[in-house]
């Protein structure tokens, strides 16, 4: 009787420590489900924030942008790395028509990259120095994400000769798009950062 009690209470408490496991991640997931709706890539705005929530709770908006921005600066700096290495396998094998195309796409990635991280270090600043900061400090991560993404769009949109394979190909247009993807979501869940601590602030937009 002992035994079968024992048992009970166990598989009891199983199903109940899985029953709130599942409950904490659906909460956690339709939680991210609402912070992404107003971001122009959705599946890829929950497939960022979602692995933050399980670990951190609930992140707050301006974390939520930090995010965003730091996952778009970890993919932009591993295309960097990338093309670098195919640029330098093209100027030894290929005309040097293919490496200027090349070197032009990877000059772009370079800019993005450098904007990527100037707005990351100048979102961390916003609100630490005063609200009559705030709005120049958004200017400015506004402005940096805006060319970054414009550098992504143009690089993925040009030719980048027939010097590299097809596949090559396909992998450099998919990663650049994983960058403007990123760099497109981080825009809104920023805007959304700011609307809601200018309001809550009382910075009125002049």
């Amino acid at each position: 009787m002992a035994q079968t009690l024992l048992s009970f209470i166990c598989v009891s408490f199983t199903i109940l420590v899985v029953s709130t496991v599942v409950e904490s991640r659906s909460r956690a997931r339709m939680y991210v489900d609402s912070q992404c709706k107003s971001t122009r890539y959705p599946d890829t705005c929950v497939q960022t924030l979602l692995p933050y929530v399980s670990k951190r709770g609930l992140p707050s908006p301006k974390l939520q942008a930090q995010i965003s921005l730091a996952t778009c600066l970890s993919k932009a700096r591993f295309m960097k790395t990338y093309m670098n290495m195919l640029a330098k396998n093209l100027n030894k094998t290929s005309n040097s028509g293919d490496y200027q195309a090349m070197e032009e796409c990877l000059q772009q990635i370079n800019d993005g990259v450098k904007q990527i991280t100037q707005s990351f270090k100048e979102l961390q600043q916003m609100g630490k120095d005063g609200d009559e900061n705030f709005m120049w400090h958004e200017s400015n991560v506004q402005t940096w994400v805006s060319a970054a993404l414009t550098d992504a769009t143009t690089c993925v949109e040009g030719s980048l000769g027939n010097g590299i394979s097809d596949s090559e190909k396909a992998t450099i247009q998919a990663r650049i798009l994983k960058v403007k993807q990123l760099a497109s979501n981080s825009l809104a869940l920023f805007t959304h950062f700011t609307t809601r601590y200018r309001a809550s602030h009382g910075i009125n937009v002049p």
